[in-house]
């Protein structure tokens, strides 16, 4: 099943990209389709439930390089199968936001399956270098997309990006051929790293092992200082690829931190928690911070992104802390990262599609050149409101569940995490400053004349905010997807 999920994409990509003659509508048409088969697949496996000897569900495990110690290993738990889902609805809004694109809509479409592929293989993969590959890969998908499809300085910021995070990707590499080596037997095989403790009684080789993983992490990710290929790669993009770039692509750092560096390094994790708390809560702030100056809505967003992402680092780091010995307030923290990772998916890849249409309408992401604009386009305003609000945390959305356990976890390990609170009330006037003045008021410049949503628009934002509406309301059934691999997560952590 999870072979069949993974590798869906992929062959309708090939289809699409050998299938010239293809009329553009059958080729927006057999994406979308595709993309909806896959997320039912997903869905059936996150009902069917159980798991196997190893805690993973649809475990699937076949011999590739055994002499290497590496195999085609997938497989989900309660922390991939929140982001498995979140990718297969992702990719569907997607599909329906660019129904009537005109610009090379079948090699659009092929690129952005192949993209869909890359990220449900990371977060199967069970496996190092499965782990690996799919993860250069993603790195090579968005490079096209915005290269191919962005606009303003595209060529400049898709080169950035790529050589930033391929950096990034190389620093991962030697973390994992650190891992490697640091195993008896050696392996790849991430269940059976996570089983070993490697590096127990060696400190500084531990040490330099982890700071490689985290360096490569922290720039998917991104973390301050390690997010400046972020604004102008998101600035340029198309919307959907900002869309795909926040909502999954960074998430693949994040998640890097809950399957990779905490449970196979969890000595050396916890010895240097305290360096990742202040990555967290440094971002956190900076990126409220420099978020308030912008003037081009889709930098205002990104920057948001470092912010929202803080959170999960923070969470993730408080878990780890030395002398917390508070397995309850650990958990919770786990619990809380990963439901931010979730909530941010959904509500800033609703606030980047917005961004977008602010381009298709006028050109301009420029907030100052906007005023009055809920008369024109009410639905447009709507939609911004909501987003706006689901991003600041307001009860009621995701964000609200995840930010709650993130601090009550964080700060019932370590109370310094009570510095970062301050980000919440920042993000919450720069929304509220962006509104007032893009929506209310007298309509004027680029307002006058500004067409409000159209359907498929209409429907892409309804199924990405309905969701975070349906979390935030009865988020009974995630957290409980969640909490026994957290629980798992805290135990491989240790006293």
């Amino acid at each position: 099943m999870l072979s069949v999920i993974v590798f869906l994409p992929l062959a309708a990509a090939t289809f699409l990209a050998l299938a010239r003659r293809l009329p553009e509508k059958v080729a927006r048409l057999t994406w979308l389709a595709t993309t909806l088969v896959d997320l039912a697949l997903s869905v059936m496996l996150a009902i069917a439930g159980g798991s196997g000897p190893n805690g993973l569900v649809a475990e699937e495990r076949v011999e590739w390089m055994p002499q290497l110690g590496s195999s085609y290993h997938l497989g989900v738990d309660g922390i991939s199968l929140p982001l498995l889902l979140l990718t297969g609805v992702i990719f569907v809004a997607c599909a329906i936001w660019a129904l009537r694109e005109t610009d090379r809509p079948r090699p659009q479409a092929a690129l952005f399956l192949f993209l869909q592929t890359t990220c449900l293989g990371l977060f199967c993969a069970q496996d190092l270098i499965l782990f690996f590959l799919f993860f250069d890969l993603s790195i090579v998908g968005m490079y096209f997309v915005i290269a191919g499809w962005g606009h303003g300085n595209q060529r400049r910021s898709a080169l950035v990006f790529f050589i930033y995070t391929f950096m990034g990707s190389l620093s991962l590499l030697l973390g994992f051929i650190g891992l490697y080596l640091g195993a008896a037997p050696h392996t790849f095989d991430m269940v059976e790293l996570s089983r070993q403790d490697a590096f127990t009684g060696t400190p500084l080789a531990g040490g330099f092992v982890l700071a490689a993983v985290i360096l490569g992490l922290a720039v998917k990710t991104p973390t301050f200082p390690f997010h400046s290929w972020l604004p102008p790669a998101h600035t340029d993009a198309p919307a959907i690829g900002s869309v795909v770039l926040a909502g999954l692509l960074l998430k693949m750092g994040t998640y890097g931190f809950v399957r990779i560096a905490m449970p196979m390094l969890p000595d050396i994790w916890r010895a240097w928690a305290w360096v990742v708390v202040a990555i967290g809560i440094v971002s956190v702030l900076y990126g409220a911070l420099v978020a308030v100056v912008q003037t081009d809505i889709k930098r205002m967003i990104a920057f948001t992104s470092v912010n929202h992402m803080g959170y999960v680092v923070l969470a993730v780091g408080a878990a780890g802390v030395l002398g917390a010995n508070n397995a309850e307030a650990q958990q919770l923290a786990i619990v809380g990262a990963v439901t931010q990772m979730v909530s941010h998916g959904l509500v800033t890849g609703a606030l980047f599609l917005l961004a977008g249409v602010f381009h298709d309408r006028t050109g301009s992401y420029d907030l100052r050149r906007y005023g009055g604009l809920a008369h024109p386009a009410p639905r447009f305003a709507g939609f911004f409101a909501i987003a706006a609000f689901a991003s600041l945390g307001l009860p009621g959305f995701s964000g609200f569940i995840a930010e709650f356990q993130i601090f009550t976890g964080s700060i019932g390990t370590t109370p310094w995490a009570l510095v970062a609170l301050p980000g919440i009330l920042i993000t919450a006037v720069l929304f509220l400053r962006a509104f007032q003045h893009v929506f209310t008021g007298q309509t004027r410049e680029l307002s006058v004349g500004f067409s409000d949503l159209r359907p498929r628009e209409s429907t892409a934002l309804a199924i990405l905010m309905g969701l975070s509406v349906l979390i935030g309301l009865i988020p009974g059934p995630l957290l409980a997807m969640i909490g026994p691999a957290a629980q798992n997560l805290v135990v491989s952590l240790g006293p």
